[in-house]
């Protein structure tokens, strides 16, 4: 069995009839059919561009590899524990909702929805819908489905670049034209459309209204201050139970070393903004642009990011200790 190294993977491109048909400068991507929402990057179905396991998919590699790829943190240790997404939207998606994780048991799911929302770029207005407004009961909620309202009753939220958005699961919610944002979430797709503002879509509002939660902790995660060294900035953007993401930005070569002893998790590193090359010691270099990821196995105890000519990254990965959900301002 080939031993690991870090992975650089091929994005997934999903349609959506809310996409976009230009992806730039993110993507240099021809799109001839339906519009592209989302990019998965993670996705348990994305493949491997480089080395020896090229061709082979995250997900397999998740089962073969176990804890040796997804660390001690992960709670299934044969699964890859974070889907990391860009969403596009040139229009508004619909108003839906995510089972926590013990909704999802119930359905013999293997874990719930939470997920973050960082803002890559905002055209003024742009904004999200997080959560009911207070006081809102789930017999309004239906009412105003069948009255063609439902979002009439979310808290619309302008959103600017460098937001960081966190959704934890129940939270009704909606995302509007005007942003491009990359999602990092725990690994589901079960969605609930609980609205569409009258496109013919199924919606699934019984399943809807059981996982909605009147009252979350959704809103906007107060930025925190950056830690500067010389030649790298970083600052962490969300922590919770589910998964912490940093951003860095880097003007020279960084060597990133685990805690010795440490509990030890998977990490993904984005590229939104310029071109770096991972140095790892018996694997050959990566060098991944803006709208790549590479996965860096639990196992790697160090590696050298090295930016071409300046790198700005997030870096996103599970917490190895006990987290409290975040923080958050609702405006």
């Amino acid at each position: 069995m080939p031993a690991l190294y870090p992975l650089l993977l091929r994005p997934e491109f999903h349609e959506r009839i809310w996409g976009a048909r230009s992806l730039a400068p993110f993507y240099a991507r021809e799109i001839t059919g339906e519009p592209v929402g989302e990019v998965w990057l993670t996705g348990e179905g994305c493949t491997v561009a480089n080395g020896p396991l090229a061709g082979r998919s995250l997900g397999e590699l998740s089962r073969e590899f176990g804890a040796e790829l997804l660390g001690d943190a992960a709670a299934a240790r044969r699964r890859f524990p974070l889907l990391i997404k860009f969403i596009f939207p040139h229009d508004k998606l619909s108003v839906q909702v995510h089972p926590d994780d013990a909704a999802a048991a119930l359905l013999g799911q293997p874990c719930g929805k939470t997920e973050c929302w960082y803002i890559l770029q905002a055209e003024p207005g742009a904004q999200v819908g997080l959560g009911l407004k207070p006081g809102t009961t789930k017999a309004e909620v239906e009412r105003a489905i069948a009255g063609t309202r439902m979002e009439q009753l979310l808290n619309w939220v302008e959103v600017r670049a460098g937001d960081m958005i966190y959704v934890d699961a129940g939270t009704v919610h909606a995302i509007g034209p005007g942003a491009v944002i990359v999602e990092t979430q725990q690994n589901s797709d079960t969605t609930y459309r609980l609205y569409d503002y009258g496109r013919p879509r199924e919606l699934h509002i019984e399943h809807g209204l059981r996982a909605t939660r009147e009252t979350t902790r959704a809103g906007k995660v107060p930025r925190a201050a950056p830690q500067s060294e010389k030649g790298k900035t970083q600052v962490n953007l969300v922590a919770s139970p589910y998964f912490v993401v940093d951003r860095f930005k880097l003007a020279q070569p960084w060597e990133f070393r685990r805690p010795h002893h440490a509990p030890r998790a998977v990490w993904c590193l984005v590229a939104i903004g310029g071109c770096g090359i991972v140095h790892a010691e018996g694997a050959e270099p990566v060098i991944f642009n803006c709208g790549q990821a590479v996965v860096i196995p639990a196992s790697a105890g160090q590696f050298t990011l090295q930016p071409q000519w300046e790198l700005e990254l997030l870096c996103a990965s599970l917490p190895v200790d006990e987290v409290a959900p975040p923080e958050t301002v609702l405006p």
